[in-house]
């Protein structure tokens, strides 16, 4: 069912090829129709007149060894009389000794249909054969008679063929001698020419076919090439596509970056230094008051809003330092990570182990800051969901790049969250896009007994020695 929904839903890019290839193919099948019918219409006509021309020749064969046998007679013929029946004999005697090729032979019947000359079937002669058709209906002997009485003629039937006993197509040829009124004639069977007819038509319908093949094969090669054509042209738009949003989404999480930089100056700067100014007046208001009213309800205020303002200060130094630690950029990836761990663990209470391997920066400032917001997110997704009580943290490098690895023993994520249907929070994608930035991998495995976050930078994210060095001296000036 799914698949027949995208057979009628079919996507852009489907429509894109339908579109591009739908005319080539009816085009094509137009085309191939059309050479088809042309192809077998001007071999019809060839074929035809390939038939007729064998035909004629055929004929005018006939008709000469009629006339070569009246010549080979007509001294008799022509002093006789038309009573003279030793004359008629002599004639006879003469047209039986004609015999020519494996099946050739002269015929004569009298007008009446009694047969008088047959040297290959002896045993149509003396019979009358008046009313005699061939195996289709066609009248044999009373044509014979009909074209003698009209002078002479062409006639095409089927007749018994002397050299394999059975039927074929003939043609005779016949010649009245009216003063004896004797239908005299011989005849050729032309199922040579009917076989090489056929065979003609058999190699037309062949190339015919050959011709649909070869069509066929430039059509599906022209598909093809459209199809890779458009496959290239599609992955390389992706490509363009992917490399555009990449740089897209890296100059948002630049921005970002660039922001909270900005507003962590400005609170440590600008609104801290205002309230560390309003608690210092504060206290020296607070030491000029007399001794004598320490007991007083307004000095009781005072002192809880000066209590309540050193607290305001130290959430704003906190908030600061979550947008943009400095520990980040002077010591790198492992001491920002570790403090982000222990304050995680003050705040929270919850038994928190950290492990690391030394780096000594040389994970590029895009990687770091990925893999620490990727920390950030993950304690405090623990902290508002996880409902654990151990959490361990890991952070090391290897071979094949750097991998952080954050561990909880709480409830889980709901399987709708982590589904490939696009449920996630808005924390869990903002960890994924960080991580495809870097082109690395993403992986959450949880169930009932904890959750494991683990993401891996590959190894293009690591400087060498000598350029994490100069990163080092940098960030130290």
């Amino acid at each position: 069912m799914l698949w027949l929904r995208s057979i009628m839903r079919p996507s852009y890019a489907q429509k894109l090829f339908l579109l591009a290839t739908l005319p080539l193919v009816v085009a094509v099948m137009a085309i191939a129709v059309l050479v088809g019918h042309q192809s077998r219409a001007f071999a019809d006509r060839e074929i035809q007149a390939l038939e007729q021309q064998m035909l004629e020749a055929k004929k005018e064969e006939l008709r000469n060894y009629v006339t070569q046998a009246r010549n080979g007679f007509y001294f008799i013929y022509g002093v006789a009389a038309p009573d003279d029946e030793f004359a008629k004999q002599k004639v006879a005697q003469i047209l039986a000794a004609m015999i020519y090729g494996s099946d050739g032979f002269f015929f004569v019947y009298d007008y009446n249909g009694t047969n008088l000359v047959s040297p290959r079937q002896t045993e149509y002669i003396g019979r009358n054969w008046t009313g005699l058709t061939d195996s289709q209906g066609t009248p044999v002997v009373d044509r014979f008679i009909d074209l003698a009485r009209e002078g002479a003629g062409f006639h095409e039937f089927m007749w018994e063929k002397p050299s394999t006993g059975k039927e074929a197509q003939m043609v005779a040829y016949v010649l009245g001698l009216q003063d004896w009124q004797w239908a005299i004639g011989t005849g050729v069977f032309i199922d040579d020419v009917r076989a090489s007819v056929a065979a003609a038509r058999a190699d037309v319908e062949a190339r015919v076919k050959q011709t649909f093949y070869y069509i066929g094969v430039i059509t599906f090669a022209a598909l093809m090439l459209v199809f890779i054509s458009g496959m290239a042209l599609n992955i390389r738009e992706r490509r363009l596509a992917d490399a555009k949003l990449k740089q897209l989404t890296q100059r948002v999480f630049d921005a970002q970056e660039e922001e909270r930089g900005r507003v962590a100056r400005e609170l440590h700067d600008g609104i801290s230094q205002i309230l560390v100014g309003v608690r210092y007046a504060l206290d020296i208001a607070r030491r000029r008051l007399p001794q004598s009213d320490k007991e007083q309800p307004g000095i009781e205020m005072l002192d809880r809003g000066i209590e309540h303002l050193s607290g305001a200060i130290q959430e704003v130094r906190r908030i600061s330092r979550d947008l943009r630690p400095g520990v980040l950029d002077d010591l790198g990836l492992g001491p920002a990570v570790k403090s982000l761990t222990e304050d995680f663990s003050a705040r929270t209470g919850l038994e928190t182990s950290f492990s690391t391997v030394v780096f000594r920066n040389r994970l590029d400032q895009d990687a770091k800051i990925a893999l620490y917001r990727i920390a950030q997110e993950a304690l405090t997704n623990i902290e508002r969901h996880a409902q654990a009580s151990k959490v361990s943290v890991d952070l090391r490098g290897h071979r094949t790049g750097a991998t952080l690895r954050i561990w909880d023993n709480g409830a889980g994520i709901p399987s709708a969250v982590t589904s490939s249907s696009g449920k996630g929070g808005l924390g869990l994608r903002n960890m994924q896009e960080r991580i495809d930035q870097l082109d690395g991998t993403l992986t959450i495995s949880s169930n009932r007994s904890g959750t494991l976050i683990e993401a891996k930078v590959p190894l293009t994210h690591l400087l060498p020695p000598e350029d994490a060095s100069e990163t080092t001296k940098k960030a130290a000036e």
